[in-house]
């Protein structure tokens, strides 16, 4: 089993989307970085697995959103003896802080390290599968912290995309949607001053379908 974690980068830093790897300290592939992993008990089903072992490997016990990625069964795909990976993938909030081991760490998705196995093949498709999921459904409420203005709530679309959404076609649209909802407080005005930014919340803390033909794209 593999568990892909997914977040943006924490705050003071570029909001970039982040996967959680660890480097392997033995052969085979020492010294590449893989997705936290391991074997499935017989006395557990697979999502029971996922979450006992993100728990005890790296201190991720609290996942906004998790769900089965895909299943990985080529034949090649690591050394004998043959093993079959299902993928999962999990949601990690921008203001989440696990504890995590020494060789553990969060990786821009842009700038991947040298990967294990079909590693890195996991990580694109878990990439892809996000961005298709942010035009149908609400999961970026798994991303985003619990109070957000629009301007950071962008700033994780466009990670999470991986090109620029404009501040107020996506309010339109999530606001139309009924995916965010304005909480009435405002934020601090910042260094350089002007009108306070509106705070808003998701509506919902669990995925729903919002438009099931919706389609976000890059700008032309």
């Amino acid at each position: 089993m593999t568990d892909e974690l997914i977040r943006p980068c924490p705050p003071g830093q570029r909001t970039e989307l982040a996967v959680l790897l660890w480097e392997r300290a033995l052969d085979p592939q020492k010294g590449t970085w893989s997705l936290p992993g391991g074997r499935l008990r017989d006395d557990e089903d697979l999502n029971v697995s996922a979450r006992r072992q993100l728990a005890e490997k790296v201190d991720v016990r609290e996942l906004a959103h998790l769900e089965q990625l895909s299943v990985f069964s080529n034949p090649d795909r690591v050394p004998a003896p043959r093993r079959i990976a299902s993928a999962y993938l999990g949601l990690v909030p921008l203001t989440a802080d696990p504890q995590l081991p020494s060789d553990t760490t969060w990786h821009p998705v842009s700038q991947l390290p040298r990967m294990s196995f079909d590693h890195g093949t996991v990580v694109e498709h878990a990439r892809t599968r996000l961005a298709a999921k942010l035009s149908y459904t609400n999961i970026a409420f798994a991303l985003a912290p619990e109070r957000f203005t629009m301007s950071t709530l962008r700033e994780i679309y466009c990670a999470a995309l991986g090109y620029e959404v404009d501040t107020t076609n996506l309010q339109r649209v999530l606001t139309r949607r009924k995916v965010i909802t304005p909480t009435g407080a405002t934020a601090s005005p910042g260094r350089a001053g002007g009108r306070p930014a509106a705070v808003y919340r998701f509506t919902d803390s669990e995925i729903r379908v919002t438009d099931e033909f919706a389609a976000l794209r890059p700008p032309t």
